[in-house]
């Protein structure tokens, strides 16, 4: 007896203009696509150009032509839906190409992109479904669910690695932008007192507090709000891994909420916003580039006396 034949799915490939690459992912969608991707047609080539939802102004969301990626299942026709999204946006149909996708186990493919990752001496993070490698090590059990934060992206393992020298026993530490709650529970497992993580995504608080009760740690975990600036306490430690411009922005209000002769970690730096994001900082901390790793840059400081 044979197993039932897998379904294949079919993916349906256009290249827009980066104006009509939001619309054109609407009409997709509501013509009958699974699922819309836009990706950098260089992607994965010397020519490949990438882009960080900041918020930063007038910064691009697309690249000028945007790769878009729609996915139908098995009994769907990828022709007759971009026929369809051509007349809802009474326009003519671009270029395509249609491509079989095997359907396979995608849970069993997503977990064998993670493994656990030493990101310190002593320090591992390690995914849910994986045994520790070092039962004896401060072990960071991680399920990364929908929010960011594995351990394997240069940032975040600059922060951790800073953590890991860093946080001492009894301090309190506030990770900002918290994520998967990562750095602040690998904050408590080293030692810290005190953990508070926030972040504006509800489900991100929610994954962290899921991954918090997973390694039996104490942390408090909240969405941010108008009352960030009014909230006097302090803490010893504040990281923040988000991104250049949200960093500059905050600037007053992580100030607010480290202690004087506390130490800030800052990360989401590319090399170039670095003396920026110093620039930012400099009224309330003494600030350098503690490290670097793929074009990324890790900002470390203490906060001096004076203005809070």
């Amino acid at each position: 007896m044979t197993g039932a034949p897998h379904a294949t799915y079919r993916a349906l490939h256009i290249e827009i203009a980066a104006q009509d690459a939001g619309a054109w992912s609407d009409a997709l969608l509501e013509a009958g696509a699974m699922s819309v991707d836009v990706a950098d047609p260089a992607a994965g080539t010397a020519g490949e150009t990438p882009l960080y939802a900041e918020g930063a102004g007038d910064a691009p969301a697309f690249w000028p032509v945007s790769h878009l990626v729609a996915l139908f299942s098995p009994g769907d026709d990828p022709a007759s839906a971009l026929a369809a999204a051509a007349q809802t946006l009474r326009g003519p149909e671009p270029a395509s190409d249609v491509v079989e996708v095997a359907d396979r186990d995608w849970v069993a493919s997503v977990r064998a992109q993670f493994v656990p990752i030493e990101a310190a001496p002593g320090l591992w993070i390690v995914p849910s479904w994986c045994r520790p490698a070092d039962a004896g090590a401060v072990n960071v059990v991680l399920d990364p669910g929908i929010a960011f934060g594995t351990g394997s992206h240069p940032t975040t393992a600059m922060c951790l690695a800073w953590l890991a020298h860093t946080v001492r026993s009894g301090d309190s530490v506030l990770d900002y932008g918290c994520g998967s709650g990562i750095l602040a529970i690998a904050a408590a497992k080293l030692g810290a007192a005190r953990v508070e993580g926030v972040d504006v995504d509800p489900q991100a608080v929610q994954a962290s507090a899921d991954n918090a009760r997973i390694n039996g740690v104490g942390a408090n975990f909240r969405l941010a709000g108008g009352d960030d600036a009014s909230d006097r306490s302090r803490f010893d430690v504040v990281v923040a891994n988000i991104l250049a411009n949200p960093l500059r922005l905050l600037a007053p209000v992580l100030a607010s909420r480290c202690r004087s002769g506390g130490r800030i970690a800052l990360a989401g730096i590319l090399e170039a916003q670095a003396d920026e994001v110093v620039a930012a900082y400099a009224r309330w901390f003494r600030m350098r580039r503690e490290a670097c790793r793929h074009g990324w840059t890790l900002l470390a400081g203490e906060r001096t006396p004076g203005d809070s």
